[in-house]
């Protein structure tokens, strides 16, 4: 066996990868039963002027993207995604759900709608803290 290390991965080895974790984390501690969860916010145009994207598995919401258009910020639209994201989780059985972030608005954004900081990284990126929340649902 030879390591290779590369910054350009052929999509079929990642697909490897991940359906070996996959295979030992169900073998481990259960099937993950992931789903996707995708919440959209469209203008009168019909283009997507923001959203929230993120999955649902092993009981957990992990909310991976939370994004608005400029012209959308300030109006509430980021607690409104996370209510509709937690009640669709808890739908499907979920008993809780993360985010991370180093922005410092969406940081007080979570915590209004009830996330609480379980861990930090300082300097992620540099000048910055990454912030890990949780909620119980």
């Amino acid at each position: 066996m030879t390591p290779q290390l590369t910054d350009a991965p052929d999509p079929a080895d990642l697909a490897a990868i991940g359906a070996g974790l996959a295979a030992f984390n169900d073998a481990d501690v259960g099937p993950a039963d992931r789903r996707a969860l995708v919440v959209l916010l469209r203008d009168d145009a019909g283009r997507v002027a923001g959203g929230l994207s993120g999955y649902t598995a092993w009981g957990w919401l992990y909310v991976q993207w939370l994004w608005l258009d400029a012209p959308a910020r300030g109006q509430g639209w980021a607690g409104r995604f996370l209510a509709l994201a937690e009640a669709e989780a808890q739908a499907r059985g979920c008993h809780g759900a993360w985010i991370d972030t180093f922005n410092p608005v969406a940081l007080q954004a979570y915590q209004k709608a009830g996330y609480s900081v379980f861990g930090a990284l300082p300097d992620f990126p540099h000048g910055r803290t990454r912030s890990f929340l949780q909620k119980r649902l």
